[in-house]
Parts: structure tokens; sequence; C-alpha cells
């Protein structure tokens, strides 16, 4: 070779983003109920700051409104349910730097509410999963990977897994499918299922032949849920609520990853839903927002430790052995205000409760942010003794309060609490579901509060964990090329 010759250069290979579709019937602020839809509208903002190509596929609710310029600007797609066509509508719109496809028709707009239960709920979930596929395909995006939540997105993971290998615009897409709680399975849906053609379950009972739960669970080539306890546990009959067979037989593609919260909205030092704002370095300042809390709800003794409930009034969250504890420690000092909604049931025996010690407890049965957050930050101890918690966000809100958790070991709250007696805790754990070991893990955490500088050290320990979505987006990622290898290799 000549002197002065250029050497070949060799050729440099450019990788492009994932392309992630994201599959939430929930994302806040367009739509929320619950904790997914923290995840639907967080999530997403996270995967793309870790450098992925992320769009949501949304239903447009009759709450989300538009302006007429997207509606001007809207596309058509079909749907085709036994040999009919149904159109579908596509709008696009752009939040928190997030693209949503919206999905409009009459399936959709034939139901009123997010949920509503029943056939209804099924045809309008089955069509919009299935409508967002086609959304793609309209707007020539090619997804590398189709990320489904819950049952609600089910139907997707389902036709990919039927007719992929035929499809040139979806023969390399990876799916993965998410599961928040296993309790909800999709009953109702079992006919539009049918009538869409989608395949039935694999690997399941017969009962759960045709729920998009279990379609889902079967047919993904990679599931994740909300945290790793949960992953374990919904695979044994005592939590699989009949499902366990089907993810016992695919344990080896499931992974359990935390949720997150976003720590710019859970941020005692900005909330300016407090009346004094503080940090882990300024917790005397804690003290006034406990104040003004007790003189608003007529909680008169100012020295006591304020307990909490914050969440749904319902037999999984626990709130009956919380009940049950508290009335047999009045012989300690404490406070307690529950607020939430759920059973009738459980909501008059907290009513019952309050008229029973009127000047110790408070219940407010409302959904209330605003008093949540104002909970959060006045608290002493938050409550969460869930029966089952895939993950749970109340008890990592607490902790970035100052509000010490005391939880059940179950699901998530087992993987982000560490219980105080490990001398590095950050809360109060109990194994049992018995309104008694939770009373003992009470007066723990009781007894605990009456060492001012050990409780400090307490709280600053949980105010300084990281529950921030970047380590679950990095997981996430990471269980998306997971899938993409699996697609790849042909054992889909």
């Amino acid at each position: 070779m000549g002197k002065g010759q250029d050497l070949p250069r060799p050729r440099s290979r450019v990788v492009r983003p994932l392309n992630v579709l994201f599959l939430s019937a929930e994302a806040a602020p367009l739509a929320k109920v619950g904790g997914l839809g923290d995840v639907g509208g967080e999530l997403p903002a996270a995967l793309r700051r870790g450098g992925l190509t992320v769009r949501c596929a949304l239903p447009r609710y009759p709450t989300i409104a538009l302006d007429p310029s997207a509606l001007a600007r809207r596309k058509r797609v079909e749907v085709v349910r036994g040999g009919e066509a149904i159109e579908a509508w596509l709008v696009r719109r752009r939040v928190w730097g997030t693209e949503y496809l919206l999905i409009d028709g009459a399936p959709v707009a034939r139901a009123a509410d997010i949920y509503g239960g029943g056939a209804v709920e099924g045809e309008k979930f089955v069509f919009w999963a299935l409508a967002s596929l086609e959304a793609c395909r309209a707007l020539g995006w090619q997804p590398d990977v189709v990320h489904a939540h819950d049952w609600h997105a089910a139907a997707a993971v389902a036709w990919l897994a039927a007719h992929r290998r035929e499809d040139p615009f979806w023969r390399r897409t990876a799916t993965v499918f998410t599961v928040h709680n296993l309790g909800y399975a999709g009953a109702g849906a079992e006919g539009a299922w049918q009538g869409y053609g989608l395949p039935p379950a694999e690997g399941g009972p017969e009962w759960a032949r045709w729920l998009p739960l279990a379609s889902g669970l079967s047919r993904a080539d990679w599931l994740t849920t909300v945290s790793p306890t949960y992953a374990s546990e919904i695979a044994t009959p005592e939590s699989g609520f009949g499902l366990d067979p089907i993810v016992a037989a695919r344990r080896s593609r499931l992974t359990g990853i935390l949720n997150g919260i976003d720590p710019a909205v859970w941020n005692p030092a900005t909330d300016r839903a407090l009346v004094a704002r503080y940090s882990a370095d300024s917790l005397d300042r804690r003290r006034r927002n406990k104040q003004s809390l007790q003189a608003e709800l007529g909680l008169d003794e100012q020295e006591a430790p304020l307990l909490a409930f914050v969440g749904r009034l319902e037999h999984q969250k626990g709130v009956d052995l919380l009940l049950q504890a508290l009335a047999t420690m009045t012989d300690l000092p404490w406070e307690a205000v529950v607020l939430g909604t759920g059973h009738p049931d459980l909501e008059a025996m907290a009513a019952s409760f309050e008229q029973g010690h009127s000047g110790r407890l408070r219940y407010r049965p409302v959904f209330d942010p605003h008093l949540a957050r104002r909970i959060y930050g006045s608290a002493d101890l938050v409550v969460v003794p869930s029966r089952y918690e895939p993950c749970g966000l109340v008890q990592m809100i607490a902790m970035r309060y100052g509000a010490v958790p005391v939880v059940r070991a179950t699901g998530g709250l087992r993987d982000t609490v560490r219980d105080h007696a490990a001398g590095s805790g950050t809360g109060f754990v109990f194994a049992d579901t018995s309104s008694e070991a939770l009373a003992a893990a009470l007066r723990r955490g009781l007894a605990a509060y009456n060492d001012r500088r050990a409780w400090r050290s307490l709280q600053r320990r949980a105010m300084r964990q990281d529950f921030s979505w970047e380590r679950p987006a990095r997981q996430y990622a990471a269980v998306y090329r997971r899938a993409l290898r699996v697609v790849g290799s042909g054992r889909s």
C-alpha cells in the first residue's frame, strides 16, 4: 500500500432510538383514576429522557378537550369485527412533551366513564387497543416495542401474537405486558374478545380462556409487574387469582420493576398545599403543618402522634385492620385521620369509629388530593396495612414527606420499606394479616416517636430514599431489549 494512501474507514453503524408504543387506559394529566394514571403520565417522560421515542395511545374520553384545529387534522382508520369494518378516528395531541394518539369511535363514545364494567367497557378497550395499532400503520410509524398495561390493552398483545409473522409492518415488533393488579382480569370483555377474532389464552384454566388478562399473560414476549415481590407472589396459588399456572410457566420471562414517583411533583420544599414548606434539613418547620391540620380537623392533642390512612376503603387496603388495631390501643396517646372513599361497609365502619372516638379520629369520606398532600406533610405515621399491594405509591410519597410508613410485608411495600429494627430502617413492617400484628407495629412506631433524636434520623433516612422514575425507566429499557431478542430469535 503506497505512502499517503487512505486506509478504508470502518463502516459506522447508526443506532436509532427505540420506538415504543405505550398503551395505558389512564395517563395523567389527561385521564387519571388511580396509580395507573401516574404511571401512564410519568413513565413515558422518563423513557424519553433516557433516549427512547415514545408515543402513548389513549381512548379519547369525553373529559379530554380538543381544539378545533386538532379535530380538523384527525385521521380515519378501521378495525374489523366479525367481517364488519368499524370506523375509528385518530387525533394527535402533545402533553408534557409526550405525543398522545387519542382514539375515538362508537365503542369509545358509548362508554361515558373511564371505567364502567361489563360488556360496554370490554368492547371499548378491545376496540381502542386494536385501533391504536392501526393508527401506527396510518402514520407510517413502526414501533419496535408495544408496551401494553393491564387487561385493557391486552388485545394489542394477542393480535400481534396471532398476526405478526404474516404482517411485514409488525414482523419485528416485540410486546411487553405489564400487570398492575392481577385482581382485574377483564371479566365482561369475553364477547368482544371473540367478536374481534382474538386468540384465547394458552396454558390457563378453562374459565379464563377468553379473559384479556390471561391472554396477555400467555402471549406477550415479556412480562413485567410492578415490584419484585409481587412478581414472585402472583406465581403462587395464594396470590395468583387462579392465573398462577400461566405466570409460573412464564416465570423466566417475568420481571418485577417498582413504579416511581416524580420528585418534582412530590416535593415538600415546594408543595403549595402545605402551610410550611420544608426539607430533610429543616424538619422543625413541619410541625406547623401538623398543628394547622389538627386545628382544621378538630383534633386537640397537639403533642400526640398523628396517624393517617390515605387511600381507597376496600378490603384489599386493610382499613378495617387499622380501625380494629386502634380500638385496642386506647391506652396510648395518638390521633388519627382517615381519608378516602370505597366500599359502603368500610365507609360505615370508619364513620362509626369516628363517632365512638370523636376526640381521636376524623374520617373524611372524599377524594381530596389537596387534603392528601397536607396529610402527607403533617402526619407522623402513615399506615398502609394492605392485604396485598402490587406496588403502592402511598408509602413512597409518605417517606418523601417525612411521614414514617407502617406497612404490611407484601408486594411493593416489602420492597420499598426497611424495618426500623434493622438499624437503618425507613419505617415499620409487620407480616401477618391481622389487627394484632398491625397493633404491635403501631406500638413500636409510637415508642420510637418518643425518642426525638432517633425519630428525626428515621425521618431523614426515609426522605432521602430515591423513588424517582430514572431507575425504573432504565430497567424497562433493558426489558424492551430482552423482548426484542426473543422476537429476533424466533422464540416468541
